[in-house]
């Protein structure tokens, strides 16, 4: 398995220490580790081979090595492989869930109880927005892969990543005038990065679909 760290997480280090965040950056940091072990361990369970893992300023992100056998199995408009990648996105957040039960149970200090609780729900609500590629919007994603097909999944998430991170910005912006938090600030950019990389892949492959069909057009 190839391992990776993003340098960039350097810079929001530097940025979180100066807004004196740091020790919130550093626990949402060591559970999303946590977080990406509940994806990695649900993906060996379903027979999926870990490729690469990769350190990055907003997680820890894990992906997995696609075998034939599960394209070939079909279910709905989608396949075999869509049911895994539903499971293998829950697995994140039920973990998060999984920590903050134990949390509110253990014998420790009220504030840092607190603070565990604070960072998971934090990564949860951070990954299941309906945002592609956080868990949300894999699940999405697959979802609808299964109902309409492959080439209307990907036109429909990247209309529903768009419209939520209108709205997330919105809030956001309410928010960061309320209480002057730059790391809401971070994240919504952070969304919005995203967003842009997986709009510009989404545009690369609808140049694929249309050169395809004129293909089979003249043909």
């Amino acid at each position: 398995m190839k391992f990776r760290i993003d340098l960039k997480i350097f810079l929001f280090l530097i940025i979180f220490y100066l807004t004196k965040q740091i020790h919130i950056y550093a626990l949402v940091m060591i559970f999303a580790f946590v977080h990406e072990l509940g994806h990695l361990l649900t993906g060996i369970l379903c027979g999926m081979k870990p490729e690469k893992l990769e350190i990055k300023p907003y997680g820890v992100s894990v992906s997995f090595k696609l075998f034939p056998k599960d394209y070939n199995i079909k279910i709905g408009k989608g396949n075999k492989l869509e049911m895994k990648k539903i499971l293998v996105a829950l697995a994140g957040p039920v973990t998060n869930l999984l920590i903050i039960l134990v949390a509110t149970n253990l014998p420790i200090e009220f504030f840092t109880k607190l603070m565990i609780i604070y960072s998971n729900i934090i990564i949860i609500i951070f990954n299941l927005m309906p945002i592609y590629p956080l868990d949300g919007g894999r699940i999405v994603k697959s979802i609808l892969h299964i109902t309409y097909g492959k080439r209307k999944s990907e036109k429909y998430i990247n209309n529903i990543s768009f419209i939520t991170l209108i709205l997330v910005t919105f809030i956001s912006s309410i928010l960061i005038y309320m209480i002057e938090n730059i790391a809401i600030f971070i994240i919504v950019i952070v969304l919005w990065i995203m967003y842009i990389m997986e709009d510009i892949k989404y545009k690369r492959k609808i140049e694929i679909y249309k050169l395809l069909e004129k293909s089979i057009e003249n043909n």
